[in-house]
């Protein structure tokens, strides 16, 4: 099945819709694509391509055009009523005292809803303010809660490897990160040492995963007696990239 990638912000995640026979499709333009929401403006991740009937989830949702100067001037529109709507929020969050944190916000790209990003450490009862934002803005309002790590991939910062955070610039989806992941790789488990800005474990500890996990296996134990050339040794350090053992001999 021909299939074109479409991706809605930058290092997020591609997703298949059906592209116009028609119409020529290059990688970075900008396309209104028809979703299972709303219409929403994009951009190709990759022209169309045949993929297996097994990759696709039906029904494939169109590409409704390619973007136009209007297309783009409704975005920017919608860029410039955020300040407004977030200082708005942030004043009814206070009016109705909720103990949650504003975050983002965005507008659909046909100005219908407007969807609100909060941080909080448990469940909030916020219908009387979505009431209030309705009488507001006059158009729906949607309300949803984020974890440490979603916030910090909406926000965006510099990670302590001086890069902007994986999260924000070119990580699809979270997976799974596990101490282990640092302890196979030699790490120090200093938790500032390991830990991203959102305070989890960093995101890059799973990338070399599976190399480091195969080296593992093939290096002797800290603290294991081996055979050398000079005789028996305890080994106390290993270089998990140059493969090479330190060891400490008996004698």
């Amino acid at each position: 099945m021909k299939v074109i990638g479409i991706k809605f912000k930058d290092g997020g995640k591609i997703y298949y819709f059906a592209p116009k026979n028609n119409e020529t499709y290059e990688e970075g333009m900008e396309v209104v694509v028809e979703t299972s929401k709303s219409t929403e403006f994009a951009v190709v991740a990759f022209p169309p391509k045949d993929v297996p009937d097994a990759e696709v989830v039906q029904p494939l949702k169109p590409v409704v055009r390619i973007a136009t100067n209007k297309d783009r001037e409704q975005v920017k529109k919608n860029a410039e009523r955020k300040p407004g709507a977030m200082k708005i929020a942030e004043e009814k969050i206070r009016k109705h005292n909720l103990d949650m944190k504003l975050i983002d916000c965005e507008f659909t790209f046909d100005g219908t809803k407007v969807i609100f990003y909060f941080a909080a450490d448990g469940r909030v009862d916020f219908r009387e303010l979505v009431k209030d934002l309705a009488s507001v803005f006059h158009i729906r309002i949607k309300l949803r809660q984020v974890g440490i790590r979603d916030e910090t991939r909406i926000l965006g910062g510099i990670a302590p490897c001086g890069r902007v955070c994986c999260c924000a610039s070119c990580l699809p989806d979270f997976r799974k990160v596990t101490i282990k992941m640092a302890k196979t790789q030699g790490l120090s488990l200093n938790p500032t040492k390991i830990s991203g800005l959102c305070g989890r474990l960093m995101c890059c500890l799973e990338y070399e995963n599976a190399h480091y996990s195969e080296t593992f296996r093939l290096m002797p134990k800290i603290g294991s007696e081996v055979q050398t050339p000079e005789g028996k040794a305890i080994v106390i350090s290993n270089n998990m990239l140059k493969l090479l053992v330190k060891v400490k001999m008996e004698t």
